[in-house]
């Protein structure tokens, strides 16, 4: 098994073409084509991450954060991202950060904080935008239905909990080929009519090349006619954080307590007390202060996340309890996470790598000690 096989099933969970353009996620070192010895699943790659990794004869590293995040003009070892980098090249070891694409997937990262805390009724607090495309194609009437059974069979005609929906519209169309042409009814310079069907589908951005060329494949036309739009529809299923609701309402002090042993946090910083029980919980795994406007928005009784600011905890304005239990905390369980879904993805469909070669990171990488 190889090292882009791995990935594949990665980019399933959470597909790159969701991660925020900021970020820097997918292969950062190493070669794709390489045979996987090995996976070791950790939060950061650090220099004993590596060493960890080449211990246990693991050739390919998936991390949550990315360790190149901005462009290197070097890699001479002065800096703990060069020597990772270094470290890793020489020893044959491919990193892969995942990030924000596992921030914005529905099972990602915020999934993981509302399981430990047993939330219900789940949905993306921000569910982000130019998710849903949309293919508009014309083809003979006569292969009009093949055409489209190719089209779901890429993933198109996705909605929600249905699938293989379409919009057809038959009409005439006309062309006329040049010199260099070779229609497949008519001839070159021939005025051609003839039966068409205009079919519509939807689908996510992340199939767009799939879908592309399904249809092509599947189209009898030397030149195929077709549009791709962008929709402002939103994807619910898709985005930064998540919201949901206890199983019973807690007082805020009780969940506090309840949070912090959950959350495995060594404390909680929190804006003024509202005297008001919590039941509608919003959650965002790292940076998350640019949603405090959107917990509020969402009815949340409490917005949970990490690196609020001074200033930040002002603008709870008595309107919603904002919880601080760092950042680390925040994202540490994302590892589980991870080795759930790729060791059972590796027993079902590659048995020549055994469920025992995924392996969670024990290296501790929060930079940030409590006295």
């Amino acid at each position: 098994m190889i090292i882009s096989e791995i990935l594949k099933e990665l980019e399933l969970l959470a597909p790159r073409a969701y991660a925020e353009g900021f970020d820097n996620t997918g292969l950062l070192v190493g070669d794709a084509n390489a045979q996987v010895s090995g996976v070791l699943i950790a939060l950061d790659t650090l220099e004993t991450v590596v060493d960890e990794a080449i211990a246990n004869n693991c050739n390919l590293i998936v991390s949550f954060h990315p360790i190149i995040f901005s462009g290197l003009k070097k890699i001479t070892g002065t800096s703990y991202v060069e020597r990772v980098v270094l470290k890793a090249i020489k020893n044959d070891i491919a990193i892969y950060a995942i990030h924000t694409a596992l921030d914005n997937s529905f099972n990602g990262v915020n999934a993981g904080i509302c399981d430990r805390l047993k939330l219900t009724n789940r949905k993306i607090l921000i569910p982000q935008k130019g998710t849903i495309k949309k293919l508009v194609a014309y083809a003979p009437t006569q292969e009009a239905e093949a055409l489209k059974q190719s089209l779901f069979k890429a993933g198109a005609g996705s909605l929600g909990n249905y699938d293989d929906c379409s919009f057809s519209n038959t009409g005439i169309g006309t062309y006329r080929g040049n010199e260099d042409s070779n229609p497949v009814v008519g001839t070159k310079h021939e005025f051609i009519s003839a039966d068409e069907t205009q079919i519509s589908v939807t689908f996510p951005k992340h199939l767009e090349k799939a879908v592309i060329k399904a249809l092509h494949d599947a189209h009898s036309y030397e030149e195929v006619a077709y549009e791709v739009l962008t929709l402002e529809n939103t994807n619910q299923n898709i985005g930064m954080g998540m919201i949901g609701t206890l199983e019973k309402p807690m007082d805020e002090a009780v969940f506090l307590t309840y949070l912090k042993k959950q959350m495995n946090a060594q404390v909680v910083r929190h804006s003024n007390f509202r005297n008001k029980k919590i039941e509608k919980v919003a959650v965002l795994g790292g940076s998350g202060s640019f949603a405090i406007g959107a917990a509020k928005g969402a009815g949340a009784d409490i917005f949970i996340t990490a690196d609020l600011k001074y200033h930040d905890f002002y603008t709870a304005e008595n309107e919603i309890l904002l919880a601080d239990i760092g950042h680390y905390e925040s994202e540490q369980f994302t590892k589980e996470l991870l080795h759930t879904f790729l060791s059972k993805k590796i027993s079902n469909f590659a048995p020549a790598l055994p469920r025992g070669r995924v392996i969670l990171s024990k290296i501790n990488t929060n930079p940030i000690s409590y006295f």
